[in-house]
């Protein structure tokens, strides 16, 4: 166990990819210390891929890849425009809804930070907002992607502690929204303290025209949520229809998207998904080598000694995924941290969907925080400012997310009502 975890740490403190820190530390286990075959090795890490609901990924992957190369995410933009842009401080709403939009289709907060990102930050820059409070909005915004269904990291959460991922969807629908409230509270304080003013009047017309042009992609969400609440397809179905609506859109409707922009949308969507199968194969192996160990069950004893209280636990649960969150990245710590933490949340009698919502939004929040923070690094590039200064911009925007992440830890029903009452 010892040359496990001290082989794992070297491995990934010197740089290797998460993959390969946690399939080499597994193999020199398996190999040198409990003498496993190797065939047996191989067949654990193809059993962890080997799962119907991880098909959901690709297609997830690929709807968000052709909503950003179609030109969608520009329709969505102008309809947040026209519906919150004459509030105080509009733009930064706007940056808000339009992320809640988007979440409905994307599932992944970079995604939304590099798709509607670059629109919102120079529209903002355009308007005379300061660069940092555009790049801290718009950072803090796309972490409603993953939380708001679909949700790719959810899709893995729910492969991984075999729970019903509709449930996992379902449960994010009031914490996103609740992200969104507490983001445009802030928008709204910052907007009075700095003087700003209205970016545009209220026009009804401009509302319609753009609700009409916008009806089409706004549907998106509509056919993946309706549909699986409906019964009419599983979250996998739900996955190719997005990307067979957002084809026609592209194709037919909007004729925005060339077969050369779809071959590299469907290139770029291979080359990430080998990436998550990869570190999910290699973290199922992993997480079969740490339960016949008896690492989780030596973890859950441990914890369940310091407290038996629900609430205590998740604090302390919470804790320790807001710093894994900074140093790995999201589909890597779920795949090694559920098989560890999730016998503790379920001997302390916590709902494992509640617990689905909280690690995937304590790891949003990793996201956003240095050193290996990913939407940072996307919004550093995409606003040409150092990272630093990105890391200082995006800052004071964790104090909304914080306050989320508390409420929907001490109250469960804030997660639990809307899959309660779906799935009765």
């Amino acid at each position: 166990m010892t040359l496990l975890l001290v082989a794992f740490l070297i491995l990934l403190l010197i740089g290797v990819p998460i993959f390969i820190a946690l399939a080499g530390s597994s193999l020199l286990f398996t190999h040198f210390i409990a003498g496993i075959p190797d065939f047996v090795v191989l067949h654990r890490m193809a059993g962890g891929v080997d799962s119907f609901p991880l098909l959901a990924v690709p297609f997830f992957i690929l709807a968000g890849n052709l909503m950003n190369s179609a030109g969608i995410t520009n329709r969505i933009y102008d309809f947040a425009v026209a519906a919150v842009g004459w509030l105080r401080g509009g733009l930064g709403h706007v940056n808000v809804v339009g992320s809640v939009i988007f979440a409905g289709m994307s599932g992944t907060a970079v995604a939304d930070a590099g798709g509607l990102g670059t629109i919102e930050i120079k529209a903002m820059r355009d308007h005379g907002y300061k660069t940092d409070f555009a790049v801290g909005i718009t950072a803090a915004s796309s972490t409603i992607g993953p939380i708001i269904p679909p949700s790719l990291p959810m899709v893995i959460f729910g492969v991984m502690a075999n729970v019903s991922i509709g449930q996992l969807f379902a449960a994010g629908f009031v914490p996103g929204l609740l992200m969104a409230g507490f983001l445009m509270a802030y928008v709204s304080w910052y907007a009075h303290r700095h003087g700003i003013g209205r970016d545009q009047a209220f026009r009804l017309r401009a509302l319609g025209t753009s609700f009409v042009s916008a009806v089409p992609a706004l549907m998106t969400p509509a056919i993946i949520i309706g549909g699986m609440a409906m019964g009419w397809f599983t979250p996998t179905e739900a996955a190719i229809a997005a990307c067979a609506w957002a084809i026609f859109l592209g194709t037919v409707l909007y004729r925005s998207l060339s077969f050369k922009q779809f071959y590299k949308m469907t290139m770029d969507t291979i080359e990430t998904t080998a990436a998550v199968l990869l570190i999910v194969g290699a973290a199922s192996l992993f997480g079969w080598v740490l339960t016949t160990t008896k690492v989780t069950e030596v973890v859950t004893a441990g914890l369940l000694s310091v407290t038996s209280d629900p609430l205590v636990l998740l604090l302390i649960i919470n804790l320790i995924l807001l710093v894994v969150g900074c140093f790995i990245e999201t589909i890597a710590a779920i795949s090694i941290l559920v098989p560890v933490l999730l016998p503790v949340v379920i001997a302390a009698g916590i709902d494992p969907v509640q617990f689905g919502v909280i690690m995937v939004l304590n790891l949003m929040i990793g996201l956003l925080t240095p050193p290996v923070g990913m939407v940072l690094f996307v919004l550093s590039r995409v606003a040409s400012i150092p990272f630093d200064r990105t890391v200082r911009a995006v800052a004071p925007f964790l104090i909304p997310l914080l306050v989320v992440l508390g409420l929907i830890t001490v109250f469960p029903w804030l997660t639990l009502a809307v899959p309660t009452y779906l799935y009765r």
